[in-house]
C-alpha cells in the first residue's frame, strides 16, 4: 500500500443520515450491518438545545461499542481496508460533534479523535519521526504512523507510558538536537473543516508546545546532555502554520492542552510557557485562545505564569482534581478572561453533584464575571466510559447514581443553563434525589468490613524474615536453574476461547462444557510451556476476561458494566469495574483454576492474582471514602486468597501490581503518603504465608526509578518490570548503585508490538541486565502477559527468549 495514499489527517467526508447507514452494508467491513446503529445520539439530545456557556475538554473516541477498536485490528490484520477505517473514523467524529451540538455544548472540542494517540498526532503534526522508520517527508500516512506506534517486522515502537496519574497510555516523543521539524500531518485543520461541513463550528484541540516537549524523552546518546526545552524555537514554527490555517479556515477559538503545568515545575520549564506564548502571541492574533490544564492543582508560581500569558483569552482549570486551585483564582483573576470552570468530573463515572457545583460556579461566577465564566468538565472525557444508554446489566438504583461521557455533556450544559437563569428544576431534583439515595443505601456499607480495615492501623505487616533468606529456602524447595525463565501470567486470547467464555455467560452452555473447554486451553498453554521449557509455568488466565473485572466480579462491592469500555493504549480498551460500596470476598476466586494447572505439571505453576492497588487504580472508585480505606479493604480480600491458594498447594504466588506507579500523585508533596499506603496495602495481601511460599509481583509501563526504594519496600520476593520499550530505563537507577536484594526480572522483549525479537537481541539485552545485576536474582521474561499476541507471534518470540537464557546459562557455567 503507498501510504501516502492514505493519511490519517484523511479527506473531508461530508455525511448525511443515509450515506451513514448505508455505510454498515459494506460486506468488506469487520463487523455486522446493526454495527452503526449504536452512533446514533443520546436521547439526552436535542438539536434544538439553546447554547449555554459550556464546553468539554475531549471526548472518548473508540465508540459506544467500540467501533474504531474492531476496525483498527481489522485493518491491521489486512482484512479491511484503509478506505473502510476512513468511513469508520469519519462517521464516529460525526456522531460525537452532532451529539454534543445537539446537547447544547457551545465549545465543542475538535481534533480530539485519534488512530492511536494524541501525543503521536502531534508528533505527526510535527514531522518528528525518528530515523529508524525510514521516513521520507511529505504527510505521514498509516504505515509511518502505525510503525512509530506498534513497530513492524524490523524496527521497535517507540515507547509507551502511563499520561499523567491515568491508565490511559501515550507514545513518548524522541527528540534529540539533529531531529528536522515539519508540518508533516494537517490533521487538526482537516477535522475542522470537516466539523464545519457538517454545520459544527469546533474548537480545535492541540497539544501545547511546551507541554509536548516536557512530555517527551531526549534520543539515545544525548540523554543527560540535551535539553529538550531547546528544541522550543525549532517547533514554534510549524504551530505557527497550523494556527494560519486554522484561521483561514475559520476558526474563531483554538484550545491549547498544558497538562504540564499542574506538575512541579522549575523556573526554567515556568519561563518557557512565557516565551512559547509570546512568540506565537502574533500569530493567534484574531483568535480567542484557551491554555486547558488539568488532574491536579496549579503551584502559585505555574498559576502566575499561566495567567501572564500572552494572547490568552482563557484559562481552562479542573476543580475537581485540583480542590486548592478555586482560592487562587478567587484571590487573583485577570480581568476580561474566560475561566473555563472544570467542574464536572471527567475522569470518575459518578454523577455530579449538580447543587454543590452550582454553587461553587456561583462562587466563582462573582470573582471573573458573568458573561465570563464557562461550565466546563475537569479534563477529556477520554477516561470515563462513553454512554450509560448502552448499559443494560446494572440495576437502576446504581444506575441513577452514575453518568457517564454523553451524561456529563448534559450535566455540563444543565449546569451552564441554570447558571443563566434557566435551571431545570425536573433534572436538579432528580440529581438531588440520587445522592440522597447513594448516601442512604444500605448496599453501600458493611459494618465487619470496615472494622476488619479499621483494626489493619498499627501494624506493619511485613514478613518473619527477610527477602535473602526467603529465597535460600524457596530455591530449595524449588530448584531453580539460574536465569529461570518465566512468563507474567497471561496467554493469547483466541476468538474461539472468547467465544467459549460468551456463551456461558450467556447460558448458551452449560458449567460443565465450559470447564472442560477452560481445562483444555489450560492443558494447551501448560503443554506449550513445558515443550519451549519454561521453568516457573503460568495456567495462561483462560478463564479471565480481564485482570480486574475478573476479581470484581467476585467481590462484593463492585458493580459491572456491558459497554463502560475505557481505551487504554491504541485499539486496547479496558471495562472498569465500579466499586460503590466495602469490598469483601465471599468464597475463593482462582484456588480451583491454579490447583487444576498445578496437577498438570511437576513444574511450579504461579497462583496468579491482581493485587488491591491496581485493582483501586483500574476501577472507578467510590469517591465517598478516601481512596486509601477503600484499598485496605480489597488488600484484606486478596489476603484470604493468598492464603487459600498457599493452603492448596501454590508455592509462587503472584500478585501483580501494574499501576501502583500510576496512581502516583503528579505532586511530590503528596507521594509519600500515597506509597505509604500502597505499598502498605501489597504488604498486608501475603504476610501471612510461609518463607518457603514465593511471592512476585509485576509492575508495568511506567517511569519506576523515582520510586525504586518503594518498590523494594514492598518485600517481594521476586519483581517481574517493564524494561524493553523504554530503552532499559529502569537499569539505569541499577547502575547508579541501587542494591536490590530480591528477585527481578526486568522485561527482555515488548509484548505490546508484533515484532519477534531474535535470540541474540534478547541475549544482548540480559548481558545488559548482568553488567549492574547479580546472576543469582536475575529472571529472564517479557514484559507483561500475552493476552493481546497471537500464538504465531508468542512461541517463536519465547522460543527465542528460553533460547537465550539457555546460552547465556551456558556461558556463565564456562566461565567459572
Amino acid at each position: 500500500m503507498d501510504e501516502r495514499q492514505w493519511p490519517p489527517s484523511l479527506a473531508i467526508n461530508r455525511l448525511n443520515s443515509s450515506t451513514f447507514r448505508n455505510r454498515a452494508d459494506s460486506s468488506s467491513l469487520p463487523f455486522p450491518p446493526f454495527f452503526f446503529s449504536n452512533l446514533v445520539l443520546s436521547p439526552f439530545s436535542s438539536p434544538f438545545t439553546t447554547k449555554m456557556a459550556s464546553h468539554i475538554v475531549g471526548y472518548p473516541r473508540m465508540g459506544p461499542k467500540r467501533e474504531l477498536k474492531f476496525t483498527l485490528e481489522s485493518f491491521w490484520d489486512k482484512k479491511s481496508s484503509a478506505e473502510d477505517l476512513k468511513k469508520v473514523a469519519a462517521d464516529l467524529r460525526s456522531s460525537i460533534w452532532k451529539q454534543m451540538s445537539g446537547a447544547g455544548i457551545k465549545y465543542i472540542p475538535g481534533n480530539t479523535f485519534s488512530y492511536y494517540d494524541q501525543v503521536l498526532d502531534t508528533t505527526s503534526m510535527l514531522g518528528a519521526v525518528p530515523p529508524r522508520y525510514n521516513w521520507t517527508g511529505g504527510e505521514i500516512g498509516y504505515d509511518t504512523y502505525f510503525s512509530m506506534a506498534r513497530g513492524n517486522a524490523s524496527v521497535p515502537a517507540m515507547e509507551m507510558t502511563k499520561w499523567f496519574d491515568t491508565n490511559y497510555h501515550f507514545i513518548v516523543p524522541e527528540l534529540g538536537p539533529d531531529v528536522k521539524f515539519s508540518y508533516a500531518s494537517h490533521k487538526a485543520v482537516d477535522e475542522f473543516k470537516e466539523a464545519k461541513a457538517l454545520g459544527v463550528d469546533t474548537v480545535p484541540v492541540l497539544i501545547g508546545p511546551v507541554s509536548y516537549l516536557l512530555l517527551s524523552k531526549p534520543a539515545k546518546g544525548v540523554e543527560k546532555t540535551f535539553s529538550l526545552l531547546s528544541l522550543l524555537p525549532k517547533i514554534i514554527p510549524i504551530y505557527k502554520e497550523v494556527i494560519s490555517e486554522l484561521k483561514a479556515a475559520g476558526a474563531s477559538w483554538i484550545q491549547f492542552d498544558e497538562p504540564t503545568l499542574v506538575l512541579d515545575l522549575d523556573s526554567q520549564q515556568l519561563q518557557a510557557f512565557t516565551a512559547a506564548y509570546a512568540d506565537l502571541e502574533s500569530t493567534l492574533s484574531g483568535l480567542n485562545v484557551l491554555i486547558e490544564t488539568y488532574f491536579a492543582d496549579l503551584t502559585p508560581e505555574a498559576y502566575k505564569t499561566l495567567i501572564g500569558l500572552k494572547g490568552v483569552t482563557a484559562y481552562g482549570l479542573d476543580l475537581v482534581r485540583g480542590t486548592q486551585t478555586t482560592d487562587l483564582v478567587k484571590k487573583d483573576f485577570p480581568k476580561g478572561k474566560y475561566l473555563f470552570a472544570g467542574v464536572v468530573d471527567g475522569r470518575n463515572i459518578w454523577a455530579n453533584d449538580l447543587a454543590s457545583s452550582l454553587s461553587t460556579l456561583q462562587a466563582l461566577e462573582a470573582v471573573v464575571g458573568k458573561d465570563k465564566l464557562v461550565v466546563s468538565t475537569s479534563c477529556s472525557l477520554l477516561h470515563t466510559a462513553v454512554d450509560l444508554v448502552n448499559e443494560t446489566k446494572l440495576d437502576d438504583e446504581i444506575k441513577s447514581w452514575l453518568a457517564f461521557a454523553a451524561q456529563k455533556v448534559v450535566e455540563v450544559n444543565a449546569l451552564a443553563k441554570a447558571l443563566a437563569g434557566q435551571k431545570d428544576e425536573a433534572f436538579f431534583s432528580s440529581n438531588a434525589a440520587a445522592q440522597a439515595s447513594r448516601k442512604s443505601s444500605p448496599r453501600v456499607t458493611n459494618a465487619a468490613v470496615q472494622k476488619a480495615a479499621d483494626a489493619l492501623k498499627g501494624s506493619d505487616h511485613r514478613r518473619a524474615t527477610n527477602v535473602s533468606a526467603r529465597l535460600d529456602v524457596q530455591q530449595k524447595k524449588l530448584n531453580l536453574p539460574i536465569l529461570p525463565t518465566t512468563t507474567i501470567g497471561s496467554f493469547p486470547q483466541t476468538v474461539e476461547l472468547r467465544r467459549v467464555r460468551r456463551e456461558f455467560k450467556a447460558n448458551k452452555i452449560s458449567e460443565d462444557d465450559y470447564v472442560k473447554a477452560i481445562k483444555e486451553e489450560i492443558k494447551k498453554v501448560v503443554n506449550l510451556q513445558e515443550e519451549l521449557d519454561i521453568d516457573v509455568l503460568v495456567h495462561g488466565e483462560p478463564e479471565r476476561n480481564d485482570m480486574v473485572e475478573y476479581f470484581g466480579e467476585q467481590l462484593s462491592g463492585f458493580a459491572f458494566t456491558v459497554n463502560g469500555w475505557v481505551q487504554s493504549y491504541g485499539s486496547r480498551c479496558v471495562k472498569p469495574p465500579i466499586i460503590y460500596g466495602d469490598v469483601s470476598r465471599p468464597k475463593a476466586m482462582t484456588v480451583f483454576w491454579s490447583s487444576t494447572a498445578q496437577s498438570m505439571t511437576k513444574r511450579p505453576m504461579k497462583g496468579m492474582l491482581t493485587g488491591p492497588v491496581t485493582i483501586l487504580n483500574w476501577s472507578f472508585v467510590r469517591n465517598d471514602q478516601p481512596r486509601f480505606e477503600t484499598c485496605y479493604q480489597i488488600a484484606l480480600a486478596i489476603k484470604d486468597e493468598v492464603e487459600d491458594l498457599e493452603k492448596a498447594g501454590i508455592n509462587v504466588i503472584q500478585i501483580d501490581e501494574a499501576a501502583l506507579r500510576e496512581g502516583l500523585p503528579l505532586r511530590k508533596s503528596e507521594h509519600a503518603f500515597y506509597l505509604k499506603w500502597a505499598v502498605h496495602s501489597f504488604r498486608i495481601t501475603n504476610c501471612g504465608v510461609k518463607d518457603t511460599t514465593q511471592i512476585h509481583t509485576h509492575m508495568c509501563y511506567s517511569n519506576f526509578n523515582d520510586i525504586i526504594h518503594s518498590i523494594i519496600d514492598m518485600d517481594a520476593d521476586v519483581i517481574t518490570i517493564e524494561n524493553s520499550r523504554s530503552d532499559e530505563k529502569l537499569l539505569s537507577v541499577f547502575r547508579e548503585g541501587v542494591k536490590y536484594g530480591a528477585g527481578i526480572g526486568p522485561g527482555v522483549y515488548d509484548i505490546h508490538s508484533p515484532r519477534i525479537p531474535s535470540t541474540e537481541e534478547i541475549a544482548d539485552r540480559i548481558n545488559k541486565m548482568l553488567a549492574v545485576l547479580e546472576t543469582n536474582i536475575l529472571w529472564v521474561n517479557p514484559d507483561c502477559g500475552l493476552k493481546t499476541r497471537k500464538y504465531e507471534e508468542v512461541k517463536p518470540a519465547l522460543n527465542n527468549m528460553v533460547a537465550a537464557a539457555k546460552q547465556l546459562r551456558t556461558k556463565l557455567a564456562s566461565a567459572k
